[in-house]
């Protein structure tokens, strides 16, 4: 049986959910897309040698306090208490592969926290690239996992 869809109310008008009757869990969730570049573009970021500086250094920056804000982001996001927030990157064929993570330990998920960190290190990428590079594009972001442990 499909679960009633809690963004809306009995009147059919948009709402927050309500999670005040669900116990607090730890959840964690992980996304990722990838940022795709000439690869001489990817080079010079995999190498910090950027005009506009260490490009990783501050996408991780970026991703993170990113996920710190959804909430002011995203109209309907719950206030979250995060406590761990990772972004990392990963040399591939076609770019650079962005995978961020978020923890927490909450009455909800904290699915929108990881997209947003990946997808704000991806656009950070893009800005301080863009000037060398007019053949830049982001892809692929999906929720690679999503999971919470009852036991806590």
């Amino acid at each position: 049986m499909a679960e009633r869809l809690t963004h809306l109310d009995d009147r059919g008008k948009i709402q927050m959910v309500d999670v005040s009757n669900k116990p607090s869990v730890r959840r964690r969730a992980v996304a990722r897309c990838t940022f795709q570049a000439a690869p001489e573009t990817i080079e010079l970021i995999m190498k910090g040698s950027l005009p506009k500086g260490e490009a990783l250094v501050t996408a991780r920056l970026a991703g993170i306090q990113a996920a710190k804000r959804v909430d002011v982001m995203i109209p309907l996001c719950h206030t979250l208490p995060l406590e761990h927030v990772d972004v990392q990157f990963s040399r591939v064929e076609s770019g650079i592969e962005i995978e961020a993570s978020a923890v927490v330990t909450s009455r909800t998920g904290v699915e929108m926290e990881a997209l947003t960190a990946a997808s704000v290190a991806a656009l950070t990428l893009w800005d301080m690239t863009k000037a060398v590079d007019a053949t830049l594009s982001v892809t692929n972001l999906e929720l690679v996992l999503k999971e919470k442990d009852d036991s806590v």
